[in-house]
């Protein structure tokens, strides 16, 4: 009778177990154990969106790796601890029962981390991510946000009853109790293992590099690739990528001669053509409009949500009956995933740099934005946000650029009829901006405000008794449909304002619901609404089916209201430029692409590229051999970007600047007119 593989597998196993530093492995065999139900728990999750081929396999194979690497960082705690503790420690009581606390405290963690990558990927489709840093840091807002959207006192004491069940199951293996008996060892043999274990599992630490993951066809088997903890590391040791390290470059006066002949395709002049600048001037013939501008900034409102056939049809009947009486851009898109990436390209028109959002970075004052050109036409400035701008640091950027504060610190607490963990509900932040919108209009002056929406977001709750869906229970449709219907109420009741007829009401999206997708970066969901409406009838009305992206939303307001003005934006003024230039700018944290006429170039860590086709009609992306002229163009865009925020360049103007630029690009504008 041949010998069982298995009994003798099982066979070294325990006898591996029967010393001192059997302890680690048997660590071992349960942190990847565990890793290993995660994967799967993740797999079943996500199975309608892997590719069940070759590459899943691969997917498991590159996720052992990565579990070996973790493996190795955690071990080292428990190491430390069995070289240092004493020789019999083991044989008492007390050390016994401190094992089974640590035993349980482990199968706790695990147990967790398996419930929270879960909960983590339903909401986002991918692994622990710079998204999971960040709510590390803003611990009030998030834990509440889970005990709001979850029942955690349950959740919790399933994870607790779960994790003794397993206790019981291994104790009753004997293998703990064999450990135990066989755990004693002389300070020598402990030190002498402790140390050479301790230098291997910062070997292998430090050797396994998230980089060597592989690009795989479906994006969903790649992440599954990952693992949580090492990937949630990975993200907080790169929030902050510096381009020339990272990414394919150009020699930075090539990237400015590239980015010189982009900027000037909406008709605009160079001010600084021989600098490192974007400066530039927009010329508009006939007098300014001088209108107000409430810019309505509505959390994760994809796209999506407004169309009337698909499977949201008929949760926004206030944006659709606004459509006809607006000017709609059909082909927007977000540049980011999250709500700073948002309002960094809504108020400064610059490409996502990598890493975290400059929202968020040092050195953010005094920056080139949208408030701050509305500053020197004279206009009252503030962001309102139904939140506590401490968040994500939105207090301090816009406070720094151009806009004064009203969020959930700044008002009293009647004030808010309603609340979740991430502020106030819709009606009570319109309210706030009704009433702001009234004292600067009794003042004289128009008001730019950049108004910032939290209700669609889980957990999906506010007032009842609003729309025909429950809060909380209809989650995302329930969020949609009671976004759409504040902004409804709000227009209805500014109407009967003073000021109403003399205000542009903007309504876009900081990002979309979901940025996960089969691709690295899939386009479909970074696609959001924009609709312009002016309801004295002082803007043309109808659809725009140009390409363009958040960068491109502060030249095409202002050139809406025919404005002249000295600017370093990155975007263009849509409606002046040929259908054929539009593009996009799109990204992640470390991930960042351009999109034209259909090419799609991606730039990644460390200096790679890549390139696809993407069809707007179709929505599909298949890999396309990369074009140099479009890979230099790509380049340009972030590269430029990043080196005006790095050397402090892309600054404010200040009056006496506005004035000289003014007059020179006057000048300019009609010596190009002449050449003409």
């Amino acid at each position: 009778m041949k010998p069982n593989p298995f009994n003798k597998l099982s066979a070294l196993f325990t006898a591996c177990i029967q010393r001192r530093n059997g302890g680690i492995v048997l660590f071992l065999a349960l942190f990847l154990g565990f890793q290993f139900v995660a994967r799967i728990a993740l797999l079943i999750k996500a199975a309608q969106n892997v590719s069940w081929d070759a590459s899943l396999a691969a997917a498991f194979g590159w996720g052992f790796i990565y579990d070996l690497g973790t493996a190795a960082w955690v071990a080292i705690p428990f190491i430390l601890l069995l070289t240092l503790l004493p020789k019999h420690f083991f044989e008492r009581l007390w050390g016994r029962l401190l094992i089974q606390a640590i035993l349980f405290v482990f199968l706790y963690m695990m147990l967790f981390s398996i419930v929270a990558e879960w909960v983590f990927w339903d909401e986002f489709g991918v692994r622990f991510n710079f998204i999971a840093v960040d709510y590390l840091v803003y611990t009030h807002e998030v834990i509440d946000n889970i005990y709001e959207s979850y029942p955690m006192p349950l959740i919790l004491s399933a994870i607790a009853a779960l994790s003794l069940i397993f206790q019981v199951v291994i104790w009753r293996t004997g293998l703990l109790a064999a450990w135990a008996a066989n755990s004693v060892a002389p300070a020598r043999e402990r030190y002498r293992f402790g140390f050479i274990a301790c230098i291997m599992a910062v070997a292998v630490g430090l050797i396994v590099n998230q980089n060597w993951l592989p690009d795989f066809a479906n994006n969903y088997n790649r992440e599954l690739g990952k693992n949580g903890l090492w990937s949630l590391v990975a993200a907080f040791k790169d929030n902050e990528l510096d381009f020339t390290q990272f990414f394919p470059t150009l020699p930075i006066e090539k990237s400015f001669q590239i980015m010189r002949s982009e900027l000037v395709e909406d008709g605009s002049v160079l001010l600084r053509a021989e600098e490192k600048d974007t400066l530039r001037f927009y010329a508009k013939e006939g007098p300014e409009l001088r209108l107000n501008v409430i810019q309505i900034t509505v959390e994760s409102l994809s796209a999506e949500f407004l169309d009337s056939t698909g499977p949201y049809a008929n949760l926004t009947p206030n944006l659709s009956a606004l459509e006809p009486k607006s000017l709609v851009f059909d082909n927007f898109y977000a540049t980011g995933t999250r709500t700073d990436r948002g309002m960094e390209a809504l108020s400064l028109s610059l490409p996502p740099t990598p890493g975290r959002s400059l929202v968020k970075r040092p050195h953010n004052e005094g920056l080139f934005t949208l408030g701050s050109l509305f500053r020197l036409k004279g206009y009252d400035t503030a962001f309102i946000y139904g939140g506590y701008g401490y968040f994500d640091n939105m207090n301090y950027f816009f406070g720094n650029n151009g806009y004064r504060i009203i969020d959930r610190n700044a008002v009293n607490q009647s004030d808010v009829t309603f609340a979740n963990a991430w502020g106030a509900c819709d009606e009570d932040l319109y309210r706030w901006t009704m009433r702001e919108a009234d004292a600067v209009h009794a003042e004289g002056k128009p008001f730019h405000f950049f108004v910032m929406t939290t209700s669609n977001h889980r957990p999906f709750t506010f007032p009842e008794g609003r729309i025909d869906l429950p809060s909380k229970i209809s989650e995302r449709r329930g969020g949609v449909k009671y976004t759409d219907y504040a902004i409804g109420q709000f227009l209805k009741d500014a109407s009967a304002k003073p000021w109403f007829k003399h205000t542009v009401f903007v309504i876009v999206a900081d990002h979309c619901a979901s940025s996960a997708g089969k691709t690295e970066l899939p386009v479909d969901n970074y696609h959001i609404p924009l609709i312009i409406f002016a309801p004295g009838g002082q803007l043309p009305t109808g659809h725009i089916t140009t390409i363009a992206s958040q960068t491109d939303y502060a030249p095409t307001l202002l050139g809406l209201l025919n404005w002249s003005y000295p600017s370093r934006f990155f975007g263009h003024d849509v409606r002046t430029i040929a259908p054929q230039e539009g593009h996009a700018i799109i990204g992640n944290y470390q991930k960042l692409g351009h999109i034209e006429e259909g090419e799609f170039v991606i730039l990644k860590p460390v200096r790679q590229n890549v390139a696809y086709h993407y069809g707007f009609a179709s929505r599909s992306m298949k890999q396309a051999p990369l074009d140099k002229e479009m890979e230099e163009e790509t380049i340009s865009y972030y590269q430029v970007a990043s080196y005006l925020y790095k050397h402090g360049l892309y600054n404010a103007l200040s009056v006496g600047e506005v004035a000289a630029y003014m007059q020179q690009g006057r000048a300019l504008a009609v010596k190009a007119q002449s050449a003409k």
